[in-house]
């Protein structure tokens, strides 16, 4: 009965513990064995038990038997990402269910991403569950009082209505699961008879084809029927359908307000795309003429750019193909062909971070063997000519000569930062290097201010986080959007490695940075590269002229080590003949840059 079936998601900050509780969920409900249960039992990919940080969205079904209510309910829980690059998987979960945990942990409190989650819930008129998390530690304790006034006053509640728990222990969870079950409403379910079921997220399977995940809006499905994708204008038949408990589990039919999955048997990814509205077909044609699709999502906005070009010419093909369904897997990146005059075809790719950047890239290499070369990240500019054309540049190769640009417009962002009011005065000062404008201060509570700060995006995604959580020791945090486009002078810097310039390398920096920005460069560069039996030098230049240079010293084999006494014209002859075999080796030496160094080099800008 839909009655009995609630939809939520848990929404927070990064480490504030959604996937913990998750695992409590999971235990409570008994939807994984105990002798098969581990940590971050949702968090599926190896990269995300790594970094500790849940990177894509991942639904379960869950049943639980509420003893007050005397009934069994079926719970489709979706755990989401924290970190803001992937807030796109936060929104589209979102449109999937009914009600939302929004979970705080009382050791740090309310923080910015909290409240971007919030407000993503409140638009979508969600019921919000408050519970304060980590009450386990002594500082929880301290705190509870003071954040449990500041949720109250930022939901407009009583205090009473907000849960404390202990996800790692396990204490007070169950409260949480009754809360879930009084509070959020059963999914409204349309009463024709036509299925139709909204597409949230999709996977490749090589034998069962695209795997639709779904939230059934009305009607019932079997296996073997036949679907139709709305937008589409795809037909297709019913592979397999099935629930995520948490990996697919098969069944014979899904029905309205359910949350499972469709295995199309399709292969073309263009097809099954997120937002995508599912029909059933009888017969010939629908069961209702002309149905209309389900409103699906926006689409996501790239913020950082990057071109990515296979290692080979030849693995073009291969480098195509798993782009297209990694995709599949993650809608939030676009990518398009471009063609290189050095480095040859390849990719320019948008992603919504530098931290959704590594992202991509670590899974290409590890899920697909994907070796590619990376270059610089760049946010979009627009250009104006003194021709009047105007037109957007997405990497440091599209850039004008300066003899042909009347002016340059970069994108600005809204930076909205939390932090405690003892660190304030270290935020403002590192707040005024950023090349930004103060905009409001606000007081979150007595000890706490919301700083509203204006800047350039280009210094948002360089290392903006990791300063602003040295300056506050780790208590600091933010969220951003984009404004506008201002005015910027702006210059592109290539870098040369024993004379010759590397294309994957150039970027575009403010002018009165370039000097600045090339130092460090070549200082993590000259860490990074391994050292060759000739010297390497290694430049930076604006226009053929050059600005900064570093020197990695040869790799020196001891010639002279297996002689012993003698005059020392023998060791002088050997170190001579070693001196000539160098330069001769440098006059045709051309440095590969390895695919590892890349990432090391870039993710710091």
């Amino acid at each position: 009965m839909s009655s009995n079936i609630r939809n939520f998601c848990i929404i927070a900050h990064i480490d504030h513990g959604k996937s913990t509780l998750a695992d409590r969920f999971l235990e409570l409900t008994n939807t994984i064995p105990k002798n098969k249960m581990k940590e971050q039992m949702l968090d599926s990919m190896d990269l995300e038990r790594e970094r500790g940080i849940t990177i894509k969205m991942q639904p379960v079904r869950m049943v639980y038997f509420s003893s007050i209510q005397n009934s069994q309910y079926i719970l489709n829980l979706i755990d989401t990402p924290g970190h803001m690059d992937f807030a796109y998987e936060v929104e589209r979960s979102l449109a999937a269910v009914e009600g939302a945990i929004l979970l705080v942990d009382a050791t740090k409190g309310i923080q910015a991403q909290t409240l971007a989650n919030l407000r993503l819930a409140q638009e979508q008129r969600l019921v919000i569950i408050p519970v304060l998390n980590k009450m386990d530690m002594p500082v929880a304790q301290i705190r509870k009082e003071k954040i449990k006034k500041e949720l109250s006053q930022l939901l407009n509640i009583d205090q009473k209505e907000i849960l404390s728990i202990s996800a790692k222990k396990g204490t007070g969870v169950e409260e949480v699961l009754k809360r879930i079950i009084t509070d959020i409403p059963s999914p409204p379910i349309e009463t024709h008879e036509l299925f139709k079921a909204l597409v949230f997220d999709s996977s490749y399977d090589s034998y069962k084809g695209i795997i639709a995940y779904i939230r059934v809006v009305e009607g019932t499905i079997k296996k073997g029927q036949r679907i139709k994708l709305l937008n589409a204008k795809k037909e297709s038949d019913i592979v397999e359908i099935g629930y995520f408990l948490p990996n697919l589990s098969a069944r014979d039919e899904i029905s309205a307000g359910e949350i499972g999955y469709v295995a199309t048997g399709l292969k073309d990814s263009s097809l099954v795309k997120v937002g995508e509205t599912i029909v059933g077909i009888v017969g010939h044609g629908s069961q209702v003429a002309n149905p209309k699709p389900l409103p699906g999502y926006r689409e996501p906005e790239p913020l950082v750019f990057a071109n990515i070009f296979p290692s080979e010419m030849k693995s073009f093909p291969q480098l195509k193909d798993n782009l297209e369904k990694l995709h599949l897997n993650d809608f939030s990146f676009h990518y398009e062909t471009i063609n290189h005059t050095v480095l040859g075809r390849g990719f320019k790719v948008g992603f919504l971070g530098m931290l959704h950047l590594e992202i991509i890239f670590e899974r290409l290499k590890r899920e697909y063997g994907t070796k590619i070369i990376l270059t610089s990240p760049t946010v979009v500019y627009r250009i104006k000519t003194k021709k009047g054309k105007e037109f957007k540049i997405f990497s440091a190769q599209e850039l004008p000569t300066p003899d042909e640009i009347e002016s340059i417009g970069e994108p600005w962002v809204e930076i909205e930062i939390i932090v405690p009011a003892q660190y304030s005065s270290k935020v403002y000062a590192f707040l005024k290097i950023c090349r930004g404008a103060f905009k409001e201060t606000k007081d979150l509570s007595a000890n706490e201010y919301l700083i509203i700060y204006e800047a350039p995006l280009s210094e948002i995604i360089e290392n903006f986080l990791d300063n602003l959580k040295s300056v506050s020791q780790g208590y600091a945090s933010f969220s951003y959007k984009i404004i506008n486009y201002r005015p910027v002078d702006l210059v592109k810097l290539e870098f040369a490695i024993v004379g010759e310039i590397k294309p994957s390398l150039s970027r575009l920096v403010p002018e009165n940075k370039a000097y600045r920005v090339a130092r460090e460069f070549l200082l993590r560069l000259k860490d990074s590269l391994p050292a060759q039996q000739f010297s390497q030098a290694l430049q930076a230049r604006i226009g053929g002229k050059i600005i900064a240079r570093e020197d990695i010293r040869a790799a020196r084999k001891d010639v002279t080590g297996a002689l012993y006494g003698g005059d020392y014209t023998r060791k002088a002859k050997l170190l001579e003949k070693q001196k000539k075999g160098k330069k001769k080796l440098l006059a045709h030496a051309s440095v590969k840059i390895p695919e590892e160094v890349y990432l090391s080099v870039l993710k710091r800008r």
